[in-house]
């Protein structure tokens, strides 16, 4: 089934809207009109009752029946000639019934059969509609029986016209109706279809472009600012993505060059063995560069794109160093590097992804070994507390400056232009292990100072955290990363 258009939905709700109030509106006229007509009606019988009242008070109580009768026929037969009038005493003598009363011969009852206010009745008499009041009154003791009517040939004439204009009128209310409400969806979606129109001209050429925002504080207003705020994280996100790609372009451009060039030189003449294995070996350490380059490309772009799961489980931190130590001493030794671990009570473990935490110490023993001059040394460590372990690489290197170190982080970024071979880096590492150090729920932070040396530490929640409550965590991280 086909959405109903929204312009559609607001058009059949203010239909309906104005549709209702209209019928309502009619309704409610045609019954007010009633009222008053009946109201009118009423109080215009009810006056020819206390007419007859104020007849009867005049009258003397000794004056007999007789010259009662001729009272009345001497006034009401001349003034309310045609009229409706019936007046019955308290024992049932007639004093007075009009010649259209006597024509339709309605029932009277006694003055206490009737109610305080009286009843009301109609007949048709002749082309005449016809209204009743027959009401109870007392004067100088005695109780009467007043029956007066009136025609209603007018008041339903003036109800006919005014339900007729009605029936003309609604439909031509409703109509409007439908016309305004057509004009007022139009009017309303307007700054919708503005916004909309505006959004068509950004592109991937001036995602710096912005909505205009109404001064209005409304829900217009509110969708503004909001696509604003998701354009901003757009632009960041694709400004951060075409850095990314050049980068990592330049990067894999200079170590393919280099390769290039060396089995250029390799093939422009024949040479002995020694010098094959020469080329081979800076082949074999450009050829590891671009692995490690490789693997932290596709380990941030996997953490860009979320899908780098981390399942948080108890490391023990000794079976961690002992691995550590294992993997890093040659290297170190090779690098003419003092490598000290320093092992922690047995029972020290950590909560954390086995694989994560051992590349974070493998990225900053890697740090510590490119800058730190031969002779020189480099510690693991742990420092514990009650909540946490603090796992602490520290070196003899020629250190960061302050100028460099709120940028150390940041993805592609060097500090070390000396143009040494051994320490040129890609810039990835610190950027990939201080995502890590998020995932886990902590930071990776540096302290450091020039020609003295650099120390790295992270800390990891110990056992006694719930560990489902850090994997949330972890998962949280990964997904505002995606």
């Amino acid at each position: 089934m086909k959405a109903i258009a929204i312009r559609l939905k607001l058009t059949l709700l203010y239909f309906a809207m104005f549709a209702t109030a209209a019928c309502l509106l009619s309704l409610a006229s045609w019954w007010m009109l009633r009222r008053s007509v009946d109201s009118t009606e009423y109080h215009d019988l009810h006056e020819r009752t206390e007419d007859v009242q104020a007849l009867l008070a005049q009258q003397s109580p000794n004056t007999s029946i007789e010259d009662m009768q001729k009272i009345f026929a001497s006034i009401y037969t001349i003034r309310d000639d045609g009229k409706w009038l019936q007046v019955k005493d308290q024992d049932g003598n007639w004093l007075y019934r009009s010649r259209r009363m006597l024509a339709e011969n309605p029932d009277l009852p006694l003055p206490d059969g009737l109610p305080a206010r009286g009843t009301t009745s109609e007949f048709l008499q002749g082309n005449h509609y016809v209204r009743t009041l027959a009401f109870p009154i007392q004067v100088k003791g005695k109780r009467y029986s007043v029956q007066t009517g009136v025609g209603l040939n007018k008041s339903m004439a003036l109800v006919a016209s005014f339900c007729t204009n009605l029936l003309v009128l609604t439909p031509a209310v409703i109509l409007l109706a439908a016309v305004g409400g057509h004009y007022m969806s139009r009017r309303a979606l307007r700054p919708v279809a503005n916004l909309a129109a505006e959004a068509r001209l950004i592109n991937d050429r001036n995602l710096d472009m912005r909505l205009p925002v109404p001064k209005a504080k409304d829900e217009i207003s509110d969708l503004a600012l909001t696509l604003n705020q998701m354009l901003e994280r757009i632009d960041r996100a694709f400004v951060s993505v075409k850095a990314f790609t050049g980068n990592a372009s330049h990067e894999m451009r200079s170590p393919i060059a280099l390769l290039r060039t060396e089995i250029e030189v390799a093939l422009y003449r024949p040479r002995d063995n020694e010098d094959y294995r020469e080329i081979l070996s800076r082949m074999h350490d450009e050829t590891i560069h671009m692995t490690n380059l490789v693997e932290n490309l596709l380990s941030l772009a996997r953490a860009d794109g979320g899908v780098e799961a981390m399942a948080l489980m108890p490391i023990k931190v000794n079976q961690l160093f002992d691995q550590i130590r294992q993997s890093w001493g040659k290297t170190m030794q090779l690098s003419m590097l003092q490598f000290n671990v320093e092992m922690q009570p047995d029972d020290s473990v950590v909560l954390g992804d086995p694989s994560s935490v051992q590349r974070l110490l493998s990225v900053l023993l890697e740090n510590a070994n490119k800058y730190t001059p031969p002779g020189g040394s480099v510690t693991l460590t742990a420092v514990l507390s009650r909540e946490c372990i603090n796992i602490v690489v520290r070196d003899t290197g020629i250190g960061i400056s302050r100028d460099d170190l709120p940028r150390i982080f940041d993805r592609f970024y060097r500090a070390d232009q000396t143009g040494d071979r051994r320490s040129r880096g890609s810039g990835l590492g610190l950027a990939l292990g201080k995502w890590i150090a998020e995932c886990h729920g902590t930071e990776l932070t540096v302290e450091s100072e020039l020609g003295v040396g650099s120390s790295f530490s992270v800390s990891l929640r110990r056992p006694n955290i719930d560990s489902r409550e850090l994997n949330r965590e972890s998962n949280l991280h990964l997904q505002r990363r995606s």
